[in-house]
């Protein structure tokens, strides 16, 4: 006998699955419903911490070859960039070293986001002039350095934060992949950030009271930072309580795992080396999807009067 499926849904649930389907039929099979291979599963645990943001896939896998196809999406409000539309050029005052700009002013943001592919033996530029600069390496490492005697290496998964105007380098003598957020800082009285080096690691979690998912905040919350990073942590299954509508920006990389994004009126497939640019009010919601759990690095700007 044939077999058949037979589902009925009322409207916003239709909405949804039309959504969804185009994504969904790769993934629906003996396992379940988005679930992850246990060939991918075991792949995964064996890989280095990441490596999906450097080594990434299209989804489904029947449409990795389609000539022209890809999963960005720009609108007014927010922006959906997906690996296969990165675009590497050589960085300005950079040596040996290409980046792909992902968020910029140019799309209505007030800040830049972009990744930095250093090659061997390659140095990084500075920042311009009052402009703060946050550094988090996603493969291999760096070295920094602040004209101080001592350097610090930063491998996978460290960061380095840069006030404006210090002097700073970034040196790497193999391949290193890093994330940079800059902005124009926007100064207060009396308030100077200081520079912070530090991992992800040995962040506490902190509350998250009515929510389920993990949070580390990789700055300090107090008035001398105009910005922060969140580091966000969910279990397959797990989902944002709160559909949020604010007033500030995010920049954000989903660094591991897979799931659904909503923006506005559009909801999004999206797997580890996806970024997402959100405009100030966009309705937004995530849940996780898949076997393995999703961790994504947000940038939020913080403390400041919108006026």
């Amino acid at each position: 006998m044939q077999n058949s499926l037979s589902i009925s849904f009322h409207a916003p649930h239709t909405l949804l699955l039309l959504v969804l389907l185009p994504w969904v039929r790769g993934a629906v099979g003996q396992e379940g419903f988005c679930s992850v291979p246990p060939s991918v599963v075991a792949e995964s645990s064996s890989k280095p911490l990441y490596w999906k943001v450097t080594n990434p896939t299209l989804s489904p896998a029947n449409l990795q070859d389609l000539p022209g196809f890809t999963r960005s999406v720009y609108r007014w409000d927010h922006a959906l960039i997906t690996p296969e539309s990165h675009v590497f050029s050589p960085l300005p005052d950079w040596v040996n070293t290409l980046g792909a700009y992902l968020i910029t002013p140019a799309m209505g943001a007030h800040f830049s986001m972009y990744l930095a592919k250093m090659q061997e033996n390659s140095r990084s530029g500075l920042p311009p002039k009052d402009v703060e600069r946050f550094v988090f390496v996603v493969d291999g490492g760096v070295t920094f350095s602040n004209g101080s005697i001592i350097d610090h290496k930063l491998p996978v998964d460290s960061y380095a934060y840069l006030p404006p105007n210090v002097e700073h380098l970034l040196k790497c003598d193999t391949t290193a992949t890093i994330l940079i957020f800059e902005r124009r800082y926007m100064s207060l009285e009396n308030h100077c950030p200081e520079q912070i080096i530090g991992s992800t690691e040995k962040q506490p979690l902190l509350e998250t009271p009515g929510e389920v998912f993990e949070l580390r905040k990789l700055l300090p919350t107090s008035a001398p930072y105009d910005f922060n990073i969140h580091i966000m942590d969910f279990q397959p299954g797990e989902y944002l309580n709160v559909k949020e509508v604010h007033y500030n920006q995010h920049g954000l990389l989903l660094l591991e795992g897979q799931g659904i994004y909503r923006l506005g009126d559009s909801w999004y497939p999206v797997q580890a080396g996806d970024v997402i640019w959100m405009a100030p009010f966009v309705p937004q919601w995530y849940a996780a999807l898949g076997k393995t759990p999703s961790r994504y690095l947000l940038y939020k700007d913080v403390n400041r009067n919108p006026l």
